[in-house]
C-alpha cells in the first residue's frame, strides 16, 4: 500500500492548496474516514482535513464493539439493530485483523427488569435480524450452567443467563486502516489542520478555510461540496459556517475503565444492567486487558473537556462490584481510564438511554452536507448514504459518474481474510527469516496480517518490537507525535500497567529518527506524552 506519511501530509497540504476538489470533508473520525473512502472508490476527488490526530475524538473513546446492539430492541429499533448486525458481518470481512468475534453473557436475577422469558424472545429476534449469520447462535443456561462458566458471577439471585455473539474491535485503527485505503483510492487527508471558516459565492460555499495548526499556514480549500463529519463538533461547526444554524446535539459523556486481565476473570464479555436505569455497562476480555464500561450521562461542556471523574469511576466500579463481589475491584486495580463524547441527535427523549443512536443527514442548500449520530458498527452504510445525499447537489452527469462503488471490499490488501489466515500460518517461517521472537511474529501477525512481513523487510533488523510499531505508526498512519502513538496507535496507555514509560527511549529514538527531531524537540514530545498521561489519569489523586 501507499505510504501514508508525515512527508506525505506536507505534500498533501500543497495539494489541498492548489486543486479543486469535489468533495472537501472535515473531521477525521470514523464517518470521515468512511465518506472519504466511499467517494474516493467512486472517482470523486476528495479532500480530508482534521483538526487534531485521527481518531482522537469519540472515534477512540468508543466500548470497541462491533454489535448490533442488543438493548436497542427494547426501544423497538429493529431496523437500526438489523442494519448493524448485516453490516457486523460484512466487517468480518473487511478487517479481519481488527474485528473478531467474542461471545456475550447477560446474567439475569430475581430483580432484573427483563426475565429469562422476555430474554429468550429478544435473543431469537437478535438471531433473526442477523439472518442466523452470527458466529454462533444464543444460548440459554441455568444458574448453574451459568456459574460454571463465569464463575467469579454473583450467584445470589440468579436465575440464569443468554449467551450469544457479537464482536470486539479496535476503533482507533479501524478509523486509520480506512484511511490508508481511502489514500489508496487518491483521497487527499492532512491531520492537524483545522477548518476555521469558509468562502461563499452566490449563496453557495466555494472554499473551506484553514489552519495549519503545525506550521501556522492558513489557506483554502476549493470545494464543489463539503462535509462535516465532525461528531460532537457539529453545532460548532455549523455555528461556524452558518449564522442562522440550529443545534441538533444531545451529547452524552461515555466513561471506560481497563484492568488487568487477571484481576476480573471473565470467560466470555458480560453485560451488567444498571438494575434501577435503562443503561448497561459491559466487562468486556480482550487480549491485553478488559474493559469496563460505559457511563451515559448528559454532557454539556465542550467536547474538548471531557474527562473521568472520581464519580464516573466509583459508578463503573459499583455496578462491577454488584455483578462481581467476590473479585474486589478497587479503584487501585485500574490501569487506565478514557471518556468521550457520544454526538447523539436530540429526538426528545426522556433520557440519555432512550435517545435514539440512529443517525441524521442534513442537507443544507448551501452546499454542505452534515452526518451526525449513529453507531460505530454502520459506519459503512452510513457514509454510503452520505456520499449519495452530498451528490444531490451536482449535476446528473456526476450523479452517473460517480456511482456507487463496492465498499465491502478489504480496507487493506494484506488483510484480506484469506491473507490473514496465511498470515498465522506464517508466523514460524518468519520468526526464523528475520531472526525475531516468535511471540513478536505472531504479534505482528495478528495485528497486521501479511503487512507484518513488509514491516520486518522495511525497518532495521536491530528494531525491537515497540520500535517496529512506531515505524509502522509513523509510515503509514501520518503519525506525527508521541503522545498519537501511545493513545492511538497500539495500547500500551490503556493495557500496561506503567502505561508503557519503559519504552518511551527505544521509542523516542525511531521519532527522532524518522521525524528529524533535534534533541530538545525529543524532549518536548515525551514531555508532552507524560502531561496527557497524567491528564487522563488525574482522577486517581482521589482514591
Amino acid at each position: 500500500m501507499k505510504n501514508f506519511s508525515f512527508a506525505n501530509r506536507i505534500q498533501n497540504i500543497g495539494k489541498m492548496k492548489a486543486q479543486e476538489f469535489d468533495l472537501v470533508i472535515i473531521g477525521g473520525g470514523i464517518n470521515g474516514a468512511g465518506v472519504a473512502r466511499d467517494a474516493s472508490a467512486r472517482g470523486m476527488k476528495v479532500a480530508l482535513i482534521e483538526t487534531r490526530d485521527f481518531a482522537s475524538g469519540t472515534s477512540s473513546k468508543s466500548s470497541k464493539l462491533i454489535h448490533g446492539g442488543i438493548r436497542y430492541l427494547e426501544n423497538f429499533e429493529f431496523k437500526l439493530v438489523f442494519e448493524a448486525l448485516n453490516e457486523r458481518t460484512k466487517l468480518f470481512e473487511m478487517a479481519p485483523h481488527l474485528v473478531h468475534p467474542l461471545r456475550f453473557m447477560i446474567p439475569l436475577y430475581q430483580e432484573s427488569r427483563v426475565g429469562m422469558g422476555k430474554m429468550g424472545l429478544g435473543m431469537w429476534l437478535y438471531d433473526a435480524l442477523s439472518l442466523f449469520q452470527a458466529p454462533e447462535m444464543h444460548e440459554r443456561c441455568n444458574a448453574q450452567e451459568s456459574l460454571d462458566r463465569m464463575p467469579a458471577l454473583r450467584s445470589t439471585h440468579l436465575l440464569g443467563s443468554y449467551i450469544y455473539s457479537d464482536a470486539y474491535m479496535d476503533d482507533d485503527r479501524l478509523v486509520l486502516e480506512t484511511l490508508r485505503s481511502a489514500n489508496e483510492n487518491g483521497a487527499i487527508c492532512a491531520n492537524y489542520v483545522k477548518a476555521t471558516g469558509a468562502q461563499f459565492e452566490d449563496g453557495r460555499i466555494t472554499a473551506v478555510l484553514c489552519e495549519d495548526q503545525i506550521g501556522g499556514e492558513k489557506f483554502a480549500i476549493k470545494a464543489r461540496h463539503v462535509v462535516s463529519s465532525v461528531g460532537p463538533w457539529t453545532d460548532e461547526v455549523g455555528h461556524q459556517l452558518f449564522k442562522d444554524w440550529k443545534n441538533i446535539l444531545r451529547p452524552t459523556k461515555g466513561v471506560h475503565l481497563t484492568l488487568p486481565k487477571h484481576r476480573l476473570p471473565l470467560s466470555s464479555a458480560v453485560v451488567m444492567g444498571a438494575e434501577k436505569e435503562d443503561r448497561i455497562v459491559f466487562g468486556i476480555p480482550r487480549h491485553e486487558m478488559i474493559i469496563i464500561g460505559t457511563t451515559d450521562t448528559d454532557y454539556k461542556e465542550h467536547p474538548e473537556s471531557v474527562t473521568c471523574t472520581p464519580e464516573d469511576v466509583k459508578y463503573l466500579l459499583e455496578i462491577t462490584d454488584h455483578y462481581f463481589p467476590g473479585a474486589k475491584v478497587t479503584a487501585h486495580d485500574i490501569i487506565a481510564s478514557y471518556a468521550g463524547v457520544r454526538p447523539l441527535v436530540n429526538d426528545g427523549s426522556s433520557s440519555e438511554g432512550k435517545t435514539s443512536r440512529e443517525h441524521t443527514i442534513i442537507d443544507d442548500p448551501r452546499g454542505v452536507t452534515f452526518v451526525a449520530g449513529g453507531k460505530y458498527t454502520t459506519y459503512r452504510l452510513m457514509c454510503k448514504q452520505t456520499v449519495d445525499h452530498a451528490l444531490k447537489s451536482f449535476t446528473m452527469e456526476d450523479r452517473v459518474k460517480f456511482g456507487p462503488a463496492d465498499t465491502t471490499k478489504a480496507l487493506n490488501e494484506y488483510t484480506t481474510v484469506d491473507s490473514f489466515h496465511q498470515a498465522r500460518a506464517l508466523v514460524d517461517s518468519w520468526a526464523e527469516q528475520f531472526g525475531r521472537p516468535v511471540e513478536d511474529m505472531r504479534e505482528l501477525a495478528e495485528r497486521y496480517g501479511k503487512e507484518a512481513e513488509v514491516i520486518c523487510d522495511n525497518n532495521p533488523e536491530n528494531y525491537t518490537y515497540w520500535q517496529l510499531e512506531a515505524a509502522q505508526a509513523i509510515d503509514t498512519t501520518m503519525c506525527l507525535h508521541m503522545r498519537d502513538f501511545y493513545a492511538r496507535r497500539v495500547h500500551l496507555f490503556l493495557a500496561d500497567r506503567n502505561h508503557g514509560v519503559k519504552h518511551i527511549d527505544e521509542i523516542g529514538k525511531v521519532f527522532q529518527e524518522k521525524m528529524g527531531w533535534n534533541d530538545k524537540r525529543l524532549h518536548d514530545e515525551i514531555h508532552m506524552l507524560t502531561e496527557y498521561m497524567a491528564h487522563e489519569v488525574d482522577w486517581k489523586k482521589h482514591f
